[in-house]
């Protein structure tokens, strides 16, 4: 009898990926990408009666982080998988596809739309049945896990070097030259580039603003920094901006100090500039308000910009004015009334003038009566208090969310990661918001709960504020108003006009005038 012929074997075009994360070895002969292909290939080899072949075209990332997608050789393969030239994806471990949950769960979501099988050589598991799609999801997590440890470790290792004062690595700064040790780089003084900087800080005492320094640095012909990568790419060394010269006059590497964050250490390296002049120039820097942002250096000395609203329309009013001749009119207008029309709105307007002097009325009525003081720290009080607790149930509500969501992640990853991929990365994703706004509520709270102020001493500070507002420059008056006062609410309707203070500007007010004396 003739016996049956068996089907022919399907073929199944195998796409072998590698990858790792810093470029040290790759230059060797046969470094980490070879051994994961050479592993691959053997396992391919294994399975070549199930008409397994491996791909000649080669997708090797070297010196590419497995936290994210932007990998030339991941799209490469994405684009091979969605154009159809691949039936299986093999990999020496799960991690060097990727060490992030989200990303893992898209790209096994692409799989799946494209019939393409994921192949793991020394880790054993069968994405067909519940338990080799929990291993998987398991294994993903833990590489996940791995990622975020090494990170915190590297913040941390930056963290201690900065507290002892070494230099943590960056851009040199003028002043300063790298010196390469076995320690690691060291910050030593360029002697000409440092008389350079002392000269730029004395000029800008001379000059007093930021503009004309700029302008006379540039027609000298100085630059910034230039100074050439280990690559041999030569950056730096352009025209002065104002950005530059405020980041420059600001350093605190020129005290021979080191900066983490909020924090400020005694550096390895000498100081640059002396410590007279480098205060003298933060307290010209304060006194022009660079510090106090766009809000403080406007130009017409608009005491409530940023902080008048209209009643009516629940909308800013923002500073404008006519000119007639010699004489300039200063108006304050309501930013609906502006875009829809002036019948749209009763507080259209309002002259500059009076509501500015209104409010400043008002706070030295507050300071000329301890009772009244007191009564408006009663209220100021009671505001933060309910601030405080509308913050409490917001923590309440994220802090629910983020239960929820959890037990929904745990949920999904007993399922297929291509059924499951779009909904887990979206709980990943409201977990990671979630996460971000709990740390800003919780940030805010603690603030909230440290605004404290001595009775007498916010008696003391609005009693002061009329001698104090006399001799202040109209910039400084500016920020002084923004400082005790939150919102100023105008409702042409009725015409009036209410105050919000603000309990932590007031403490720093007091803490201000008690620093000065």
């Amino acid at each position: 009898m003739k016996q049956p012929t068996s089907p022919a074997t399907k073929v199944v075009r195998c796409a072998i990926y590698t990858r790792k994360s810093t470029e040290e070895g790759l230059q060797q002969e046969f470094n980490t990408l070879d051994a994961q292909r050479e592993s691959a290939e053997a396992f391919i080899a294994a399975q070549k009666h199930e008409g397994w072949v491996c791909l000649p075209t080669r997708y090797d990332d070297g010196g590419f982080t497995g936290g994210n997608l932007d990998r030339p050789a991941v799209k490469r393969l994405m684009d091979d998988i969605e154009a159809g030239k691949v039936d299986c994806v093999v990999v020496y471990k799960v991690d060097r596809l990727s060490r992030s949950l989200m990303d893992f769960a898209r790209m096994m979501q692409i799989f799946e739309n494209h019939q393409v099988s994921f192949v793991s050589v020394t880790q054993q598991f069968n994405t067909t049945h519940s338990m080799g799609r929990l291993t998987l999801n398991i294994l993903l997590s833990f590489a996940q896990f791995e990622r975020e440890i090494i990170s915190e470790r590297t913040r941390d290792k930056i963290a201690a070097a900065r507290r002892k004062g070494k230099f943590a690595g960056g851009k040199p700064i003028l002043g300063y030259d790298l010196l390469s040790s076995p320690a690691g780089p060291k910050l030593i003084v360029n002697e000409a580039e440092a008389e350079q900087v002392r000269s730029i800080f004395r000029l800008y005492l001379q000059q007093e603003s930021l503009v004309p320094t700029v302008r006379e640095l540039n027609q000298r012909q100085w630059t910034t920094k230039l100074w050439t990568t280990k690559a041999g790419r030569r950056l730096g060394g352009r025209m002065w901006g104002k950005t530059d010269l405020f980041h420059l006059l600001t350093n605190v590497t020129l005290l021979g100090k080191v900066r983490y964050h909020t924090e400020i250490h005694p550096g390895e390296h000498d100081s640059v500039v002396d410590a007279d002049l480098w205060q003298r120039v933060q307290a010209l820097l304060k006194r022009n308000g660079r510090s106090g942002g766009a809000l403080v250096r406007n130009k017409y000395g608009a005491l409530l910009k940023g902080i008048l609203h209209c009643t009516g329309c629940n909308c800013a009013m923002f500073h404008t004015y006519s000119q007639q001749k010699q004489k300039r009119y200063r108006y304050y207008v309501c930013t609906q009334a502006q875009k829809r029309g002036w019948d749209s709105c009763a507080s259209r307007s309002i002259p500059a003038g009076e509501i500015e002097q209104f409010v400043v009325n008002q706070i030295r009525r507050i300071g000329s009566d301890p009772a009244v003081v007191l009564q408006t720290l009663s209220q100021l009080r009671k505001q933060a208090g309910q601030a405080q607790s509308e913050l409490e149930a917001q923590r309440r509500r994220l802090e629910k969310g983020l239960a929820k969501d959890a037990l929904a992640v745990e949920r999904l990853a007993s399922r297929p990661p291509g059924d499951a991929g779009a909904e887990l990365a979206a709980a990943q994703q409201r977990i990671t918001a979630a996460e971000q706004q709990l740390t800003e509520i919780t940030q805010q709270l603690a603030a909230a709960q440290a605004q404290t102020i001595d009775e007498s001493a916010a008696v003391d500070a609005l009693r002061r504020f009329d001698p104090v507002w006399q001799v202040l420059a109209p910039h400084e008056q500016a920020r002084l108003v923004r400082l005790l006062v939150e919102r100023v609410a105008y409702d042409g309707k009725a015409g009036s006009i209410s105050l919000r203070f603000r309990l932590a500007g007031l403490a720093q007010f007091a803490a201000e005038l008690k620093e000065a004396a």
